[in-house]
């Protein structure tokens, strides 16, 4: 039997798979309780090009009290900050990798404003 953190990541490894197999640059996610992270990763793997999370100094004095990390407006805040930075490094278009997190809450609120910012997924 599987654990819930097991079937995450096997979730996760599948979805890696695939967007491999397209040799594109892709946005991987990675919540916590408190936070939540955004990477741009290479399409071959080997370099980050943009990451953004809510442990930065500016997003955590932008959110107020500690603890505010781990909500929908900082998702919001964070997809938009990583796809300014993403284009900035001349990325356009990405995959998205959920990391077998479910599409709902801060995943989608994140995923939505990069969207929003100018990302392609």
């Amino acid at each position: 039997m599987l654990t819930k953190k097991e079937q995450r990541l096997r979730r996760a490894r599948q979805t890696r798979i695939r967007i491999a197999n397209q040799g594109v640059a892709r946005l991987t996610v990675n919540r916590t309780n408190l936070h939540i992270y955004a990477s741009v990763i290479s399409g071959d793997g080997s370099k980050v090009l943009a990451t953004a999370s809510t442990a930065e100094a500016e997003v955590r004095q932008s959110l107020g009290a500690s603890g505010k990390g781990g909500n929908v407006a900082a998702a919001q805040i964070i997809g938009k900050r990583v796809a300014e930075k993403a284009k900035a490094a001349g990325v356009e278009k990405v995959a998205f990798d959920r990391a077998g997190f479910a599409y709902h809450g801060r995943v989608k609120a994140l995923a939505d404003a990069a969207r929003e910012a100018g990302l392609q997924f």
